[in-house]
């Protein structure tokens, strides 16, 4: 691998001449794209980018020659440029825009770098794995004019829109009360530990590790099980939780908590890594109270089926493991990825009297509603390009994505330091808790401190 040094500039930042080679794109030109990160996901999120108008993959980049090669060949027919150091990418002046679909330890450098080098960037959630890197982020977008585009796909979702319509316009009532949910069942050891190895042909293991601690090769801590662990991931509440918390921001209308106080669990200790299997984080928000469970040894997480309809990860008969829900006056609302049912109030009444079998005159404050949608990563992905042809950000830009993940990730500090924790928006720090604090951010490795945080 190439140990290139960068020339610093005041701030500490790597610096860079190509800002002013960003073009101005006409309708019928060509946008070119990179992707930095071509696992999975990536590769999903690069395939309907592709499927905008005029829209070209120009590099492909991994540490990992097996995920660039495959993904160059997928995408081009073996055309597009790969290469394993994502430095060599901004250097292509002729690249509008990349995609950053790395591990969440990767998410910031290159972003930062990209965004300086004159890319527009899409970056997959979470936003960051630290705070300040979320910031050194959101800074850079504000210092360079580039579009810095979650991949929050929520946020594309008509039924979701819908959702903060019918609660912002009172249509359930007055809601004081949220609850968010991730669930699913790894125990005793479905993600057993694994020996330590070497690392695979084509694989540049030390650069894959980057900025987070050196450690030897061992599978769980690569590809799709990487985030079993801190050092490259936050958890099930940045993995799962990140959209459900967008989501809440977005039809709740709400920036940020200002307390939270936590717990978590690690109750499968003969599985990989050591991020916890329970967590439950209380957030108090000016207008109302978010509560947030991962439980990873039971599937049903809240609320049961209603006949006819599909659920988000739904398996065999019975399980509901992903969602969150708004507890209004009038009505329950009970939303997922892919649509959303209302359960009404009865109107008062005597409290515990059931109905006669048959009855039909029950009264209700609002109707029941249910709406079938779909995953939104495709129209996601197209509306990203669409932002770069036209030059400017839209409603979904990098303070949506920082504010998202940047509340997950107070939950798991409260969890790590067992407090209630509170939180100066304005700041982006705790008051009064240096130990917590020192949480938000961490240390990179050498030579992987490109950007300062």
């Amino acid at each position: 691998m190439e140990r290139r040094q960068f020339v610093r500039n005041a701030t500490g930042a790597a610096a860079w001449t190509a800002l002013s080679a960003s073009r101005v794109l006409g309708a019928n030109d060509r946008v070119l794209v990179g992707i930095i990160g071509c696992g999975g996901r990536g590769r999903t999120v690069m395939r309907e980018m592709l499927r905008a108008p005029n829209t070209e993959l120009a590099a492909a980049c991994d540490v990992y020659d097996t995920n660039a090669a495959r993904a160059a060949q997928d995408f081009s027919a073996g055309q597009a440029k790969t290469v394993k150091d994502f430095r060599r990418l901004l250097e292509m002046k002729n690249v509008d825009a990349v995609q950053i679909s790395t591990p969440d330890h990767w998410h910031a450098i290159p972003t930062v770098l990209a965004l300086e080098a004159g890319k527009h960037v899409y970056v997959e959630k979470p936003f960051a794995l630290t705070v300040r890197e979320g910031r050194a982020m959101v800074e850079a977008a504000r210092r360079t004019g580039r579009i810095l585009y979650p991949g929050t796909q929520h946020r594309s979702a008509p039924h979701i829109a819908e959702a903060a319509r019918m609660v912002q316009s009172g249509e359930i009532g007055d809601v004081s009360l949220v609850r968010v949910w991730n669930s699913g069942n790894i125990a005793p050891d479905v993600m057993k530990k694994q020996p330590d190895s070497g690392p695979p042909a084509g694989l540049d293991w030390d650069f894959y590790l980057g900025p987070s601690p050196t450690a030897p090769f061992n599978r769980r801590r690569f590809l799709t099980t990487y985030r079993l662990f801190y050092d490259y991931a936050g958890g099930y509440i940045t993995d799962f939780g990140n959209h459900r918390v967008d989501s809440v921001h977005q039809i709740m209308n709400a920036t940020g908590p200002h307390t939270i106080s936590a717990v978590g669990r690690r109750l499968c200790p003969d599985n990989a890594g050591d991020i916890f299997d329970l967590h439950l984080v209380t957030y108090q928000y000016p207008n109302f109270i978010m509560e947030y469970v991962a439980c990873w040894v039971n599937s049903n997480g809240i609320g049961g089926r209603s006949a006819g309809l599909n659920y988000y990860g739904m398996r065999g008969a019975y399980n509901r493991p992903h969602g969150f829900a708004f507890y209004g006056t009038k009505a329950a609302l009970y939303v997922d990825r892919i649509g959303y049912e209302t359960f009404p109030e009865l109107e008062p009444g005597a409290p515990y009297e059931a109905p006669t079998p048959g009855e039909t005159n029950l009264k209700y404050r609002a109707e029941r509603k249910a709406f079938q949608g779909a995953d939104a990563t495709a129209l996601h992905a197209r509306n990203f390009i669409a932002q770069v042809r036209i030059g400017h950000k839209g409603a979904v830009d990098e303070m949506v994505g920082h504010t998202a993940t940047l509340t997950c990730h107070l939950g798991t500090i409260a969890a790590k330091t067992g407090r209630t924790l509170h939180w100066n928006a304005q700041q982006e720090d705790f008051e009064g808790d240096a130990a917590a604090s020192r949480l938000l951010t961490r240390d990179l490795r050498k030579p992987y401190d490109l950007i300062r945080i």
